[in-house]
């Protein structure tokens, strides 16, 4: 299995209306210092809407600003429409919404 196919496997487990970090994605792929790597996966996640690559946030609760499915507000509406309320800064609150596998 490819490093990919490994972490598009772990971000396939991030159940709706919640969020994983970059670091925590990579981690659980099987290299916590994967992070970037994690970003250029979901960059190029060959199947939109399969591999719900918008569940995946910087470690601040922060979307993406390059998400490449629209940019960050179309991450936010993606988020928002799973039920995940974001904070006044733009966060969402990983205490509440952070996957725990």
């Amino acid at each position: 299995m490819s490093v990919f196919e490994k972490i598009y496997a772990v971000v396939c487990k991030i159940p709706k209306g919640n969020v994983a970090t970059y670091g925590q994605v990579a981690l659980l792929a099987g290299n916590p210092r994967w992070a970037r790597v994690v970003g250029y996966a979901l960059h190029n996640n060959p199947a939109p809407g399969v591999i719900p690559c918008h569940r995946v946030v910087n470690r601040e609760g922060k979307t993406a600003d390059a998400f490449v499915f629209g940019g960050g507000a179309v991450q936010r509406q993606m988020l928002e429409n799973e039920g995940i309320v974001f904070e006044n800064d733009g966060r969402i609150d990983l205490n509440k919404y952070l996957w725990k596998p």
